[in-house]
């Protein structure tokens, strides 16, 4: 690939994102990121082969992360662990904010897509469980759910200011948990 052409490649992922975002993954169609773009249908063709592997390509570097996050669960519990897994996690949810609405979004589309990566069942319950300290009392699991249900739509909502959100994410989740933040 040439390095216009990894340009251009660059830009239509840009542009998705943004559309995506925007309208949504079902109301974006491949003519609307090519005008976007300002490259024709065909163009955008050559460097994907459909809207769905445009998805795919844009979720890869979340599930890297996501990746690495889940790794990382598996340290021990405790408030120390539970603040880093509440800071670790913020920070992935700020860095990836339009994928993150992309897939608050677009959960059906977005969680059938196959990104080449370990596969992440249980991601979700680990996270949880790290939220709560690896508790299992019901209060301590739902305040789990809470804080990270909470982050997850906060961080979707992309009129909030990137600035001062990752702060405030990371106190209001640490006070749903019953903890003092630092």
């Amino acid at each position: 690939m040439t390095r216009s052409s990894s340009g251009l490649h660059d830009r239509i992922l840009a542009a998705a994102l943004h559309l995506f975002a925007e309208h949504g993954y079902r109301g974006t169609s491949l003519q609307d990121i090519a005008t976007d773009v300002g490259c024709s249908k065909a163009s955008l063709l050559y460097h994907f082969s459909n809207k769905e592997a445009i998805l795919t390509e844009l979720m890869v570097p979340v599930m890297r992360e996501a990746v690495r996050l889940d790794a990382r669960l598996d340290e021990p519990d405790g408030a120390d662990a539970v603040t880093s897994v509440v800071v670790d996690f913020a920070e992935l949810a700020i860095r990836y904010r339009r994928e993150v609405k992309l897939l608050f979004d677009n959960l059906a589309e977005a969680t059938t897509i196959d990104t080449g990566f370990p596969n992440l069942d249980g991601f979700g319950e680990r996270l949880v469980d790290a939220f709560a300290g690896g508790s299992s009392a019901l209060e301590d699991q739902v305040a789990a759910r809470m804080a990270l249900g909470g982050m997850f739509l906060t961080a979707a909502d992309l009129s909030l200011d990137d600035s001062v959100l990752r702060k405030a994410m990371v106190t209001a989740a640490l006070r749903t948990l019953g903890r003092t933040p630092d």
